[in-house]
């Protein structure tokens, strides 16, 4: 019976300790994370803190619970034990784990350099490689995640993005300049056309006023619109239209499509089909 109780009484311990570093676990990582957040998400600093608060409590989060399971293993003997037997006495384990782990730590130094060097931050609009533009939602130990304008998340692992090119449309100045190009038939009228283009970007509310007070005081345009290529069957114009971010300015091109081709129909500008002239050679008869 003392055994049993004795047994009972070490078992009640074990279950008490690991629940204290359980508790404790957790207690420290809160506590961690508030002053996190009162260091760099109450200054001035923006997109910079965001980034530094996001990647450090997600590292904190990690070398927490790594620290409470190590904790763990070594307060319950038969976990001890068990480890000890693995790390021991399976080599080929080891070198199995330590293969699969080099990525991580790849992963985890380009994290590191990531937020060191600022090449993109928490909420800057990036593209990387061929991947479609998105705005960076958070920053962890493993990998960056993107949110695209059609609202899905791409989870790119840390060290891809660290050998792939970044375009950053947020890193300096978020102020785009939008492409808006139309075609038009060589029988419309260019110059009407040119203008028609001109004043649509210029009266849409998201449009900005890009020019310095010199090219102001000359007389140039808010939006100026190039003649930029002379195709098969059509003359490409180009508006150089600016907005305050890259989100903006995608919406306002949207606006500016229906805006031209209604304009357009109304002045009889026409949009040209593509068109190929088949010249057929007639096989002689056979006598």
């Amino acid at each position: 019976m003392k055994e049993v109780l004795t047994s009972i009484g070490l078992n009640a311990l074990l279950v008490l300790q690991v629940a204290m570093v359980v508790i404790g676990a957790f207690v420290a990582e809160r506590v961690i994370r508030k002053l996190l957040r009162r260091v760099y998400l109450r200054s001035n600093q923006g997109y910079e803190d965001r980034t530094r608060y996001r990647f450090l409590r997600n590292a904190t989060r990690f070398i927490v619970t790594l620290l409470a399971g190590a904790s763990i293993i070594y307060i319950v003997p038969s976990f001890k034990h068990l480890a000890v037997t693995l790390f021991a006495g399976a080599g080929i384990l080891v070198a199995i784990l330590g293969l699969a782990t080099q990525r991580a730590f790849s992963n985890i130094i380009s994290g590191i350099f990531i937020v060191g060097f600022k090449p993109f931050r928490v909420g800057d609009v990036i593209k990387v490689g061929t991947i479609d533009s998105g705005v960076v939602e958070d920053i962890t130990l493993r990998h960056t995640v993107i949110v695209t304008f059609e609202n899905r998340r791409v989870i790119i692992p840390n060290a891809v993005i660290s050998d792939d090119v970044i375009v950053n449309s947020s890193i300096t100045d978020e102020a785009t300049c939008e492409f808006v190009e139309v075609r038009v038939s060589y029988e419309s009228d260019l110059d009407r056309a040119m203008a028609i283009l001109q004043e649509a970007c210029a009266a849409h509310p998201d449009c900005m006023d890009k020019r310095t007070p010199e090219e102001a005081k000359r007389g140039q345009h808010k939006v100026i619109v190039r003649v930029i290529r002379l195709d098969e069957s059509a003359v490409v114009l180009r508006a150089y239209a600016w907005a305050k971010e890259p989100a903006v300015a995608r919406m306002m091109h949207y606006d500016l499509n229906r805006t031209i081709k209604l304009l357009f129909d109304q002045e009889g500008i026409i949009i040209p089909y593509p068109q190929r002239t088949v010249h057929m050679k007639a096989t002689p008869a056979q006598p």
